[in-house]
């Protein structure tokens, strides 16, 4: 698990984050307090939060209040890789949308022009795969239950 955590943060997640992630992801209901993962980790209480509040801001985990006590736990989010590359899949047609304007803004004969509406045309082809790679997924699964 330390190994996905170091790819995770060559891939540009933040070291500590990485590692608060994969103990979640690795723990056997997918949640844990600070106290635990602080544990698990041997890091300090400063370390969690600063950690998960990183991965509160990106949406990767969640907190839910543990019953009779005062504490919080920290939950992965339900179906946590669909979910991110859904909203990675929206965040790429909005840049494709404004990439195109700026492409007409820059003018379609111009250089600059040209290579931003080349970007947006990337980012539409993303997109339009990221929706049928997502499709896929969805009737994979659905056949699984089924």
């Amino acid at each position: 698990m330390e190994r996905f955590a170091s790819e995770l943060s060559q891939a540009g997640m933040q070291r500590m984050a990485s590692r608060v992630f994969v103990a979640l992801l690795a723990s056997e209901d997918g949640a844990m307090t600070s106290a635990e993962l602080a544990e698990r980790l041997q890091i300090s209480p400063a370390a969690v939060s600063g950690a998960v509040r990183y991965l509160g801001q990106v949406d990767l985990v969640g907190r839910e209040h543990v019953p009779g006590t005062r504490r919080e736990r920290y939950v992965l989010h339900n179906h946590v890789w669909f979910e991110t590359f859904t909203r990675r899949d929206q965040l790429l047609s909005r840049w494709g949308r404004m990439l195109r304007e700026g492409a007409e803004t820059l003018g379609p004969d111009t250089v600059a022009g040209h290579r931003v509406a080349e970007t947006a045309e990337f980012f539409d082809f993303l997109h339009d795969e990221m929706a049928r790679i997502m499709d896929r997924w969805r009737e994979m699964k659905g056949a699984e239950r089924g």
